[in-house]
């Protein structure tokens, strides 16, 4: 696997022994000994480390997490704090998440919740921990639906939204339509498919909108269940639509199976904009299709090992550079996904900006405090390794919660390598679309 401009792209997965030494019980065994030492914040942290989610994003996520607690541990802590971490499985299951949740907040007495990769499990969990007055921190969950209209006061995520992700993808095809497909953006013809949860409809629902905005065909809109066995009905629908352009959100099986049948069936298309999840874990898509892979696009917070350090915060290169070397070496590859990102650099915001101001300005590490303290952040644009900046929705907004400042990226994998081809502020590389004549899927 060759790196991208001398930076790594994605990951393999987290060997399954992994899961293991977490459920074990290491974390909490270690509680005692880290508590004859001085102040502890407990922290539940949540993530799908079985399971379809597990290889979609979950597993890079809670090791981004993971590796952010024992960085900040090994420098010391947070003002006299030590951060000190109980690991749940939520198993793909959103039952087993809530369950889950329920027992770190009541009996393992956590101080609050964080982490979380599937939407379908954010949602409510949000609501339910909302509700107690507990404080939960969202890391990887991109649904709007968590914070839309839900005037939320304890549920805060510095993650982009699932709005964002729809309209991103639109925006990019509106600006290459007329000089990469020789089309207006009103003769462009889309189809908008996706699974059929929360992060899907979600998604689908910011495509729509912003693709209709722009006078767009869209030519389909279908959902589907992501547990479906067969996707060849919709599969044909869509050899009957004849889009130039195919806006996918999808976990990881049923990615798989789209592609399958799309080739089995002879569904061609000029570009696929996936939107994060299966799509973003691109060696898994290499591994089944190898080169019919090469040139989807993936909608995504960026991977941050792909930015440029020098447009970011003093010291953040530096920050990145340690996440991606405990990675490979725990994972003995070079590919490194976005979501090793996502949960690193949101737990990293909490711990350095959000923490730190609610033990010394707002008294402690209650509820209240950290609420107040989370309402309080304004990290400027290059302030985070992901790019973007944070400050929260502020109290009776429709997504109070939610950062204002957080963007995805739209990239391309060429060659095996990913590019940022999208905003083009920062953009690494020219996108290619349509597909080329002897691409497996090009209409051409």
């Amino acid at each position: 696997m060759r790196i991208a401009q001398g930076k790594g792209v994605w990951a393999r997965g987290v060997r399954s022994a992994l899961v293991g030494a977490i459920l074990a019980g290491s974390a909490t065994l270690g509680v005692t000994a880290v508590q004859a030492q001085g102040k502890t914040i407990k922290i539940g942290v949540i993530y799908d480390l079985t399971g379809p989610f597990a290889a979609g994003g979950s597993r890079a996520g809670y090791l981004g997490t993971k590796y952010a607690i024992d960085m900040i541990n090994e420098r010391g802590g947070v003002e006299g704090y030590r951060v000190v971490p109980v690991y749940a499985d939520a198993q793909s299951k959103t039952e087993v998440a809530i369950n889950e949740a329920e027992r770190l907040l009541n009996q393992e007495k956590v101080d609050l919740l964080m982490g979380v990769f599937s939407s379908a499990h954010c949602v409510p969990m949000a609501q339910r921990v909302d509700q107690a007055r507990r404080f939960m921190w969202a890391n990887v969950c991109v649904s709007s639906a968590v914070f839309k209209d839900k005037n939320l006061k304890y549920v805060f995520r510095p993650q982009v939204h699932s709005d964002q992700f729809g309209e991103a993808s639109c925006t990019f095809l509106q600006e290459q339509s007329k000089a990469r497909f020789g089309k207006d953006a009103r003769e462009l013809r889309v189809a908008i498919i996706y699974e059929d949860g929360p992060y899907g409809a979600g998604v689908a629902s910011g495509n729509e909108s912003k693709c209709k905005s722009f006078g767009m065909n869209v030519v389909l809109k279908e959902g589907y269940a992501a547990t479906a066995p067969d996707l060849s009905p919709l599969v044909t629908k869509l050899k009957r639509a004849r889009p130039d352009a195919i806006l996918h959100t999808g976990y990881n099986p049923d990615i798989t199976l789209f592609l399958r049948q799309s080739k089995d069936q002879g569904l061609k298309w000029g570009a696929l904009i996936g939107h994060g999840a299966g799509y973003g874990q691109f060696d898994k898509l290499f591994e089944t299709f190898k080169d019919d892979a090469n040139l989807i696009f993936n909608v995504d917070p960026v991977a941050a090992q792909l930015l440029d350090a020098s447009t970011l915060a003093k010291g953040l290169g530096d920050v990145t550079a340690e996440m991606v070397k405990r990675y490979k070496a725990e994972v003995k590859a070079d590919e490194v996904p976005p979501h090793l990102s996502m949960g690193f650099n949101q737990s990293w915001i909490f711990f350095t900006d959000v923490l730190p101001r609610a033990i010394r300005k707002h008294g402690g590490i209650d509820p209240e405090a950290l609420r107040k303290s989370a309402l309080e952040t304004d990290i400027p644009v290059g302030g985070t390794i992901q790019g973007y900046g944070v400050r929260f929705f502020q109290p009776g907004h429709p997504m109070a919660g939610q950062n204002e400042l957080s963007s995805p990226v739209v990239m391309q994998y060429i060659a095996r390598d990913t590019f940022v081809v999208w905003p083009s502020a920062i953009k690494t590389r020219d996108p290619v679309l349509p597909l080329p004549k002897g691409h497996g899927y090009s209409y051409q």
